[in-house]
Order: structure tokens, then C-alpha cells, then sequence
């Protein structure tokens, strides 16, 4: 785990010394500080087939052109604004292309066990494009209202394991980290402050 040090903090050195930030820290976004776990990880030979993300991660193009260097499916969220480009060679914004496909196939799955029993939403994909045997495309996701609200993903995946179901569970597994990191902040105790300095971080975290 690595702590984020925002861009405030990184430049404020009475901050700095206040939580006794070592000089050599500097700032990195936290794209950037997910790649560098990501490596940390792989290289400790750590197995990894799937990266899932919100849209910090996911609108981030560098990330995503890294992991694609080195095979790594991901399903990260992104914003509606982001664009797809289409058959007819344009880019599209996704929110764009999934409202003016009114025929697409919709089913309904769960992402997962939440507080309140099954994640259901409906769900559908738009292939993008192959290349060497990896699918590119966008994962959508509507809820069940009356007025139903979307959500976006990018997927990046080996072409025989790009199906909806699959794509849908990598998806979920986002909510089990955000509820570990919840879990995690209590244990810490990042929840009442205890943690003050940039070391006891460090040593809590081993």
C-alpha cells in the first residue's frame, strides 16, 4: 500500500515536516502510484489477470496504455464524457453511442453481494476492436428505475474471456476493495486520526 500525498501537501513544507514526509517524496498522481503497486506486485511474482478501477483510473490514458503493455485486462469506470471512436472513424462520447443504440442487448446481473442483498443491474457491451486475440470495447451499465442512470467502463481482455458475465464480475470486485479500504481504515485507525506521521503509516501498513 502507498500513501497518496496530494499536490498541497507535496509543496507545503511545514505540512511536510509537521507529518515528517521524507524530503525524497514527491508528489505522484495516483494513476501513476497505481501503476508503480501494480509493478511492485507483479514483480514480487504476485498473480494478477484483472484491474479494476474507477474513473480516476480509468480516464487516465498513460495507465491504461501501460497495462495494455503488459497483458493486463482491466475493467476501470470512466466518465461519460470520454470518447469511443466508431466505425465511421469519429469519436463519439460514450453516453453518446449507448443512448442512440436502441437495440441493445440489455441483461440483468448481479455485481456482486451488497448490504442490501444482489447488486442487480442491467447491463450490456459495444465491441470495439481486436488485436493479437485481446478485445478492446465499453461495458455499460443501467440501473432499474424508472429512470435508470448509466455507467461506463473501458475493458480491455483476452477475446475468449470478454463476455458480459465475466467483464460484469471484474467490474463488481471494485466494491469489495472500496469496502476492504473502509475496513482497513478502521483497523488503522485513519477513521479517529491516529495515524499522524508519514512513518507510523508505513509501519501500521507492514
Amino acid at each position: 500500500m502507498t500513501l497518496y500525498l496530494p499536490e498541497k501537501w507535496a509543496t507545503d513544507r511545514e505540512r511536510r515536516r509537521a507529518a515528517a514526509v521524507p524530503e525524497e517524496t514527491e508528489f505522484a498522481s495516483k494513476p501513476e502510484l497505481a501503476r508503480r503497486m501494480i509493478e511492485r506486485a507483479l514483480q514480487a511474482g504476485a498473480p494478477c489477470s484483472w484491474i479494476a478501477g474507477d474513473e480516476v483510473y480509468g480516464n487516465n490514458s498513460k495507465l491504461r496504455a501501460w497495462l495494455e503493455q503488459r497483458r493486463l485486462g482491466y475493467v476501470l469506470a470512466i466518465a461519460s464524457d470520454q470518447r469511443m471512436r466508431w466505425p465511421d472513424h469519429r469519436q463519439r462520447r460514450v453516453d453518446a453511442i449507448a443512448q442512440n443504440l436502441l437495440n441493445l442487448a440489455w441483461e440483468r446481473l448481479s455485481a456482486g453481494q451488497g448490504s442490501k442483498g444482489e447488486r442487480l443491474y442491467d447491463w450490456t457491451l459495444i465491441q470495439s476492436r481486436e488485436e493479437d486475440g485481446w478485445s478492446h470495447g465499453l461495458l455499460v451499465r443501467r440501473s432499474m428505475e424508472e429512470q435508470p442512470e448509466h455507467a461506463y467502463y473501458w475493458f480491455y481482455a483476452p477475446a475468449c474471456k470478454a463476455t458480459l458475465e465475466t467483464l460484469v464480475r471484474v467490474a463488481g470486485q471494485r466494491w469489495q476493495i472500496e469496502q476492504a479500504f473502509q475496513a482497513a481504515k478502521g483497523e488503522c485507525g485513519l477513521d479517529h486520526y491516529e495515524v499522524r506521521h508519514w512513518q507510523g503509516w508505513y509501519r501500521t501498513s507492514r
